[in-house]
């Protein structure tokens, strides 16, 4: 390797994701300029260009990205989520542990096909309002469903921007990652909600106060267009059943996701500006800027010399390797966000493919790393973050405190059933 364009690439890499964590500049500016930066480095001194920073953009990511963004953007204005959560809580009567079962329970189903961050930001403004008309905190609520939602959006390929990624990265179908993660969420999810009773039992047994108000309350009037809603429903419902079958029709799910918003808007067919406008354009923007950047360090070699020393430890044991990705993932995800880190460590699972090392069970430890880890901590997932803004609102904001002494215990959980998951999937065979 030449020391210039290693030390060039390095230090843009290093300066662009120290801005980013910083939060200093908005993450996308800080993207956009490490992009820039990287690409002139390159032109320079001759180890990049062009033509090979474009290449290095996943457009399927992207495009899947888009396509969920206009889907759920077009449903997210009939009203369905507030809908949805209104009736889930009517069905509880009001009781505190039945409450929060059936929201973070439904979060965390919504959370497998829609993107997690869109579904807490649904869902927690409706779910203060119940807390409110019922006269309970909505603390364990708003943290209950954010850390259901990371662990329900583990289970698929569209769940959670991670998955997008190492889907992408690893050409994993949606059926992959539903068939490999999904039992793994299922128990998770299952520990959750006894680990949740027990950390909030105080909370929880806390009787209601007016429960005729909730019951009182008309669910049909948070739907704003019903119409528009079934037939949203039916696009998804297409989509979906396009994600299960999309490797026997040899779809990539980027394609499959822009099939379906195209379906919505030729049916819903609605104001284009308004679309547009629901798209968050900076996420697209903040993906790409990633990728050139850590397209840039791949060009220089810096990944293909990181993943020839990773590859020992992969090639000394395979369990190994495997676990310590798991925990390296869970740890760097409770600290900065999870979506710089997959994006780096794309490159460096793949170069271990080209060693000859078996990857499979890398990406799973991958995706279930920063799936789970990012529950430890209130920056640790986007989701986590909007459900701590919500609450802000309210009387009785979700504390730095509050978030460690339950999401520190929920995630040590996550990836201890994750640990014990991938270590007996690879000793018979089945990661």
């Amino acid at each position: 390797m030449d020391a210039g364009p290693v030390i060039a690439s390095c230090a843009i890499f290093l300066l662009t994701y120290g801005l980013i964590f910083s939060e200093r500049v908005h993450r996308t500016i800080a993207a956009m300029a490490g992009a820039v930066a990287m690409i002139s480095a390159g032109i320079g001194l001759g180890f990049y260009d062009w033509e090979t920073a474009v290449a290095a953009i996943d457009f399927n990511t992207i495009g899947l990205l888009l396509g969920m963004m206009i889907i759920v953007g077009i449903l997210q204005k009939t009203g369905f989520f507030q809908y949805a959560a209104i009736v889930v809580a009517q069905w509880t009567r009001g009781n505190p542990w039945w409450l929060l079962l059936s929201l973070a329970g439904f979060t965390a189903v919504v959370s497998t096909i829609l993107d997690n961050v869109t579904t807490i930001v649904m869902v927690a403004p409706v779910t203060m309002s119940i807390a409110e008309v019922v006269g309970v905190s909505a603390v364990p609520f708003l943290i209950a469903e954010a850390v259901c939602s990371n662990v329900g959006g583990v289970a698929t390929l569209v769940g959670d921007p991670p998955n997008i990624l190492i889907g992408s990265a690893a050409n994993l179908s949606f059926n992959d990652f539903l068939s490999h993660l999904g039992p793994v969420v299922l128990v998770v999810l299952f520990l959750t909600f006894l680990l949740l009773k027990f950390l909030f039992r105080r909370e929880l047994a806390i009787p209601p106060k007016h429960v005729d108000s909730l019951m009182a309350m008309e669910a049909r009037r948070a739907l704003l267009d019903s119409g528009t809603m079934r037939r949203m429903l039916g696009v998804i419902g297409l989509t979906v059943v396009l994600y299960l079958v999309h490797d026997m029709l040899h779809l990539p799910p980027g394609l499959v996701a822009l099939i379906g918003a195209s379906a919505g808007l030729l049916w819903v067919r609605p104001k284009v500006e308004e679309v547009l406008a629901g798209i968050h354009w900076d996420v697209l923007l903040f993906f790409m800027g990633l990728f050139i950047v850590v397209g840039g360090l791949e060009a220089a070699g810096v990944l293909r010399w990181v993943s020839t020393h990773l590859g020992f430890l992969a090639k000394t044991g395979l369990i190994l390797a495997t676990l310590a990705i798991l925990w390296v993932s869970a740890l760097m995800s409770a600290v900065v966000d999870n979506i710089p880190f997959t994006i780096a460590m794309l490159p460096v699972i793949k170069g271990l493919s080209a060693q000859g090392v078996v990857t499979g069970p890398l990406w799973w430890a991958l995706a279930l790393g920063v799936g789970f880890g990012g529950n430890a901590s209130p920056i640790g997932a986007t989701a986590n973050v909007v459900a701590i803004s919500v609450s802000e609102r309210t009387e009785e904001p979700i504390t730095v405190r509050q978030w460690l002494r339950s999401g520190t215990w929920l995630a040590a959980l996550g990836c201890g059933v994750a640990s014990l998951a991938l270590a007996v999937g690879v000793s018979f065979g089945w990661l």
